[in-house]
């Protein structure tokens, strides 16, 4: 048999969790044609002595839903292995619109996943090549992509195409949600992968109003996701809230017949051991067959701010007034002896001045990397104090690091190796500024696979690539299987892993971002075509790019 593509003499990993076995993969017409011991001429053959050989890697929790209008490459998930994205999450996207609310949804992007909005509008652009949520995925298939996408129709954008800018300030009328609902189904019939929603009380509009998602009533939201039931198609993904969380959610899923994924279970965020009591109930309703699946995240939460744009404390009522005030306004409240008085009694999430690092201040480049309480009691001030005396001397341009959640290693650890959860959360695409996890798949293998033996080289790929997949009934990835798509990495094991972050100005309108670069990712295949190898890419923009739309199975 001719070969497009030969990988000789690897480790073969196959993504089922079964041990791995020496072999070879041939690959013919973009899917997996060999495995084992292949003979055969082939175009291209790839020497994998040494190297493991899996599936492509699956980030089920990206926001590339921007970015992939001007990014065809969908920088930088395929430096770290990744060969399929699936964005729309947390109830966030930019289909369907009509185009008087286009800017709206690019301003909700940047209030709510950290996006520079001019850099938004110089990428998309003004002629935007779609309207409504098929012909979304009709333009990027259209654009051609790198690596595959899927997509989750997002209820913020749907609620607003139907009810425009009263979306985000009542509830639906029984026309607008039977509306919804057609939209929901045309969506799934076009391929979306599933609907998503948002409940996070840090979800909001710049001005403070919740987005659109929010306003709804929780009856709309059982409506529409009652529709993937009678489809029988799609997943539900919900960045979860006190109104919707566990219980309501596997009461849900119960009723649609349909998995349920949520956003997100982080070790530290309810305390210390805060998070056992939903890993067990939701081992308990998986074993009744309830698919209530929590995502989880193998690096710490980390967020990187400026004081002229606070998104980590917005949640708070103390910061309404600063989210609605300009540049000159803000610098005008943090002065105020009243609000810093407040500021410093406010307890609960983004509030860790322990773990608070000063991350950029050219000015005074001793104080970088130095903890924010470290230097406060050198100099006898609150953190406070401390943190908000330098943003207003240099103009609210310092940079502060603060490790939210997720730090506590054994309480990750439990989180990572329970049967109940799924790998998520990587956000890629979003929070340019703040994070970069969209290593998170290179900083698995070398964190806690290499370094710290808390999983398996082939329980880590299962996480990576099939488990995913078996989610969002991805039936043709995630697996090193004859027929199916040719997804596949080799990377070598002894070296895996992801550099610290760095920061790069390489954004339309040249906005800045953290990215992370990819170590011992040594081949990345995506339907047959190689498209990296040994750290660069091997096709650009404008060439034939072999990515595929994910659409649902049906389709």
């Amino acid at each position: 048999m001719e070969f497009e593509l030969r990988i000789n003499g690897g480790t073969i990993i196959d993504g089922s969790g079964a041990p791995g076995y020496a072999g070879d993969v041939g690959i013919a017409d973009g899917k997996i044609a060999a495995l084992g011991r292949v003979e055969g001429a082939a175009r291209q053959v790839i020497d994998a002595t040494g190297r493991i050989v899996c599936p492509g890697f699956i980030d089920i929790h990206s926001h590339y839903d921007a970015q992939v209008i001007w990014d065809p490459m969908l920088t930088i998930s395929p430096w770290h292995g990744v060969t399929a994205v699936v964005m729309g999450n947390c109830g966030l996207g930019v289909a369907p619109t009509r185009p008087e609310h286009r800017d709206l949804m690019l301003r909700i992007l940047e209030n709510v996943e950290g996006m520079e909005l001019d850099s938004l509008r110089a990428g998309v652009g003004d002629d935007w090549p779609f309207e409504t949520f098929p012909e979304y995925l009709d333009a990027i298939e259209r654009r051609g992509i790198a690596i595959n996408v899927g997509a989750l129709l997002a209820h913020t954008p749907l609620r607003t195409y139907v009810m425009g800018e009263e979306a985000t300030e009542r509830e639906a009328t029984v026309a607008e949600v039977e509306s919804m609902r057609r939209l929901v189904r045309e969506a799934l019939d076009a391929g979306a992968l599933g609907f998503s929603t948002s409940r996070a009380p840090t979800h909001n509009v710049s001005d403070g109003r919740p987005v659109p998602s929010r306003a709804a009533s929780l009856d709309e939201f059982r409506t529409l996701a009652a529709t993937l039931g009678e489809a029988g198609l799609g997943t539900l993904q919900v960045a979860a809230g006190r109104d919707l969380a566990t219980e309501e959610l596997a009461d849900i899923a119960r009723q649609m017949g349909r998995p349920a994924t949520w956003t997100a279970l982080i070790a530290g965020l309810s305390g210390p051991g805060g998070h056992r009591a939903v890993l067990e109930r939701s081992e308990e309703l998986q074993a009744e067959g309830v698919g209530v699946y929590p995502q989880v995240t193998c690096r710490p939460l980390n967020f990187e701010f400026q004081m002229a744009k606070p998104f980590i404390f917005e949640s708070h009522d103390l910061f309404k007034p600063v989210m609605r005030a300009d540049h000159e306004g803000k610098k005008a409240i943090f002065a105020d002896p009243g609000f810093r008085e407040a500021f410093k009694r406010l307890k609960g999430f983004a509030i860790r001045w322990d773990r608070t690092v000063i991350s950029q201040l050219s000015e005074e480049p001793e104080l970088e990397e130095r903890l924010l309480e470290e230097v406060a009691a050198e100099r006898g001030v609150h953190a406070v104090d401390l943190m908000l005396d330098l943003s207003l001397a240099h103009d609210l341009q310092p940079r502060f690091r603060m490790a939210i959640a997720n730090t506590d290693e054994a309480e990750v650890a439990e989180l990572l190796r329970s049967s109940a959860t799924v790998l998520g959360l990587s956000d890629a695409g979003a929070h340019l500024s703040q994070l970069c996890d969209a290593c998170f798949s290179t900083h698995l293998l070398s964190h806690w696979v290499r370094e710290k033996g808390v999983l398996s080289l082939e329980e880590a790929v299962r996480s990576l690539t099939s488990r995913p997949a078996e989610l969002l009934a991805l039936d043709d990835r995630g697996r090193l299987q004859r027929g199916l798509a040719a997804d596949v990495v080799v990377f070598d094991p002894a070296t895996v892993g992801c550099s610290p972050l760095r920061r790069v100005y390489d954004l339309p309108a040249g906005a800045d971002r953290l990215i992370s670069d990819a170590f011992g990712i040594e081949a990345v295949i995506v339907n047959g075509t190689l498209i990296r190898s040994n750290g660069k890419d091997t096709v650009s923009p404008g060439s034939d790019l072999p990515g595929q739309i994910l659409r649902s199975s049906r389709h």
